[in-house]
C-alpha cells in the first residue's frame, strides 16, 4: 500500500534517524500488516492528496477533515481521530486573540491556512474577510510566517500545532485554542479513491477492532493525545 502522508507531527513525520513516524502513519502501518500488503509511504504536499488518490500515485491518504465536498471525490474511512482547531500566534499573543471571532473583529489582523484545508472555510464562516488570509502550502511555510509576523495566526488543527512546536522548542509561538462556539471538533479519517470501496470496508473492519484497543490507546498517548481525544473515535 502506498500511503501518502505529509510533514506534520504528530500525524506523519520523519524522525532525524529517517523513518516516517506518527499516529496517522503507525495505524496505517498495521492496518497494511493485518491486509498483508507491504506499507511504502510516500512525502506529499496538501494540494497533492486528493489528485493523486484519483491519479494511483498512492492507495490511501493520511488522516484528513472528511467534509461533503471531498465525499463527492474521495471515500473515507471512519474516523480516526476528532480535534479541535486551533491559532498559532507568536509568543505573548500582540493582538489578544481568543479564535477567528476575535481576529475578524481586529481590522489589521491577517490569518495563514494551508490552501484547501477546512480551517480556510472555517475562518470565512466565523467572518474573516477573505482578503485577510493568506495561504500557504506546508504547516512549516505557514508557522515561519507567523514567526516572521508575516500572519498573526495560523489556522491548523490545534493539536498539529503541538506537535510543530514539540518538533521546534525554540520557535517563538504560542497556541491559542478555538472556542466551541466558533468550531466544534471535527472527525478526520484516512481518505481512498472511490474505485477502492472494498479496501475500505476492509479497512473499517480492521479499524474497528484497533481503535480503543489497548495498542492504539498507548499509541496516541504517547503522540499527545488524551484520554477525551481517544474517547471520540472508539
Amino acid at each position: 500500500m502506498k500511503f501518502a502522508f505529509l510533514q506534520e507531527p504528530p500525524f506523519c513525520f520523519t524522525d532525524a534517524a529517517g523513518r516516517v513516524r506518527g499516529c496517522d502513519v503507525e495505524l496505517a502501518q498495521v492496518i497494511c500488516g493485518h491486509l498483508g500488503l507491504p506499507f511504502e509511504p510516500v512525502e506529499a504536499e496538501f494540494v497533492e492528496l486528493l489528485p493523486g488518490l484519483a491519479e494511483g500515485r498512492w492507495t490511501m491518504t493520511t488522516g484528513l477533515f472528511v467534509s461533503d465536498e471531498r465525499k463527492k471525490l474521495v471515500d473515507f474511512t471512519r474516523p480516526v481521530w476528532s480535534l479541535p482547531d486551533g491559532l498559532l500566534v507568536a509568543s505573548k499573543n500582540p493582538r489578544n486573540l481568543s479564535g477567528y471571532r476575535s481576529l475578524a473583529a481586529d481590522e489589521g489582523a491577517t490569518l495563514g491556512v494551508i490552501a484547501g484545508q477546512v480551517q480556510g472555510e472555517t475562518a470565512l464562516a466565523n467572518s474573516v474577510p477573505p482578503e485577510r488570509i493568506r495561504l500557504f502550502a506546508t504547516q512549516v511555510e505557514a508557522a515561519e510566517a507567523v514567526a516572521a509576523g508575516k500572519v498573526d495566526a495560523y489556522a491548523s488543527v490545534a493539536m498539529a500545532h503541538r506537535g510543530y512546536l514539540s518538533e521546534h522548542s525554540m520557535a517563538p509561538l504560542f497556541v491559542v485554542g478555538i472556542p466551541d462556539m466558533e468550531q466544534q471538533p471535527a472527525a478526520g479519517a484516512f481518505a481512498l479513491a472511490k474505485a477502492d470501496a472494498g479496501l475500505r470496508d476492509r479497512i473499517d473492519a480492521i479499524l474497528g477492532d484497533l481503535l480503543g484497543s489497548p495498542w492504539h490507546r498507548e499509541v496516541m498517548t504517547l503522540h499527545g493525545f488524551t484520554e477525551t481525544d481517544i474517547q471520540r473515535v472508539i
